[in-house]
């Protein structure tokens, strides 16, 4: 490649990157995940589109999408709040196991009965589309004001249900007979569990490691989380594991270590899965050859029906019941099962090993994601609101950490936002436990120090001093204030008080 090419292709890329850009402010506006501008864009510039660039290499495109996979998983886990989901887990986890399982079934004997697939390629389908997208659900629901509940465990599905819908599609893609379902069950578990050992130990000794050695410059922080993520995917897959759960347990132990510098750490890991999701999802547009999509149209609308009417609802019935989630929650969660860049790089994984019909079936999962995902995304918050389950909640506060080491001491950055119950608290309302205070006050570009009467307002900027014993429970008491008001603690917040006055 010459010098003049290699231009030209930083500028197409260049371009389509700052169109990318550009369709996020669609999508949001729309309700419109993002995905679907992204593959537009990829098919626009693809053989049969303007640019009339041929592309079809299936293992390339899985590869990278591994990669970006990674990437995308690691900003969810970072995003993750641990108290959200942990009261989840168990829930979370039987539908990321017991509920892919039905899911594949259902839908694999959809595909066989009503559209005449082979049982291979009706299991592979079946596969396929049963694990939810985690770029989509991240994407989508942390836009809507959903109860923690529910986000919460939606998320953690997101994030766990792709590591056995890989081994399922690795082990219907092989050649041979299909192993026995106990055996496939058996390989499962144990991917999963080294998985989770990998990613468990490799985010906690990273999030040690980042407490107590403090790096040269802020901007190396978000490298050595991104780096730390990234190591966990490739030990627990190097161990036999299950990469994709390593990473994500591993990412989300960091996200919730109070690292320092925090808020630069995490726009950075959202612009990195940002322009993953951009560039995995402008190439599976590519990939895909649209003049041969026509005749898959109606098989791709009928698995889709029976996942999406069906599958899904039956999956999340039998999984949460036992639970006793409550059915306007299962209602929403049975329809928020969004598909999206993880269905369509699986489908890759056949094409790769040469199982027949695996360009069929790829086009049916392609035009499935992308019908399903115009019905789904833009209804969901109305669905929501219908089911009465909108969260009202305050918006939560931004807290910035920078560890004041020699004075054994932490500086919190707090931010005020537009929908936070802060607004008209006085400075001494917050009642900060002993060993911390609020020292600055920034307010439309001016600064000063306030006195106890000072009222703080939507999008003042706080600079709270609090020594390394009460760093926590300042910041407890800070968002207990912020979803509660100036009565938080005496009003159905008592636990946080109570912790903040005791400087546990």
């Amino acid at each position: 490649m010459t010098v003049h090419h290699l231009n030209q292709l930083l500028l197409v890329c260049s371009l389509v990157l700052l169109v990318a850009v550009a369709a996020v402010r669609i999508s949001s506006r729309s309700g419109l995940p993002s995905l679907l501008v992204y593959l537009g864009i990829g098919i626009a510039i693809g053989q049969d589109g303007i640019g009339d660039i041929p592309f079809d290499n299936a293992e390339l495109t899985q590869v990278i999408g591994y990669a970006a996979l990674v990437v995308i998983l690691a900003e969810g886990g970072l995003g993750t709040k641990w108290t959200e989901i942990r009261p989840v887990l168990p829930s979370a986890a039987a539908l990321a196991l017991a509920g892919v399982a039905v899911s594949v079934g259902v839908t694999a004997t959809a595909a066989h009965l009503l559209i005449g697939l082979e049982w291979r390629q009706a299991l592979i389908i079946g596969a396929v589309v049963s694990s939810t997208d985690a770029a989509a659900v991240f994407s989508v629901l942390r836009k809507v004001p959903l109860p923690a509940r529910v986000r919460g465990t939606l998320e953690a599905e997101s994030g766990f249900n792709d590591a056995p819908v890989v081994i399922l599609v690795v082990a219907f893609s092989t050649t041979g007979p299909v192993e026995h379902w106990y055996v496939l069950i058996g390989e499962i578990l144990l991917e999963l569990a080294i998985g989770a050992a990998v990613g468990l130990a490799v985010g906690w000794l990273g999030s040690w490691g980042l407490r107590h050695v403090a790096l040269p410059a802020s901007g190396l922080y978000p490298i050595a989380v991104m780096a730390i993520a990234v190591t966990a995917y490739a030990g627990g897959a190097l161990v036999h594991g299950s990469g994709f759960l390593a990473v994500y347990l591993a990412s989300m132990l960091l996200g919730n270590a109070k690292l320092p510098h925090w808020p630069a750490t995490r726009g950075f890991a959202e612009g990195l899965g940002w322009l993953a999701q951009i560039g995995m999802f402008v190439l599976l547009g590519l990939l895909v050859t649209p003049h041969e999509l026509a005749d898959d149209i109606v098989p791709a609308l009928v698995v889709g029906l029976v996942l999406t009417m069906v599958a899904r609802p039956l999956s999340v019935v039998l999984c949460l019941t036992p639970f006793r989630v409550p059915w306007q929650e299962q209602t929403l969660m049975s329809w928020a099962g969004l598909r999206g860049a993880v269905p369509i790089i699986l489908a890759t994984i056949p094409m790769v090993q040469g199982v027949d019909g695996s360009e069929r079936i790829f086009n049916i999962v392609f035009l499935l994601v992308v019908v399903y995902t115009l019905v789904q995304g833009p209804t969901l918050p109305g669905l929501a609101r219908l089911l009465r389950l909108g969260d009202s909640g305050a918006a939560d506060l931004g807290v910035e950490s920078a560890p004041l080491e020699r004075l054994r001491g932490h500086l919190l950055s707090v931010t005020v936002p537009a929908g936070s119950r802060m607004h008209g608290v006085e400075v001494g309302e917050l009642r900060l436990p002993t060993g911390s205070a609020v020292t600055l006050v920034v307010r439309d570009g001016t600064s000063f120090v306030p006195s106890p009467e000072t009222m703080l307002r939507r999008g003042d900027e706080l600079l709270v001093v609090a020594t390394d014993p009460v760093r926590d429970a300042a910041e407890r008491r800070l968002r207990a204030v912020a979803r509660g008001g100036k009565l938080a603690g005496w009003l159905g917040s008592a636990r946080d008080t109570e912790g903040s006055r005791t400087g546990r």
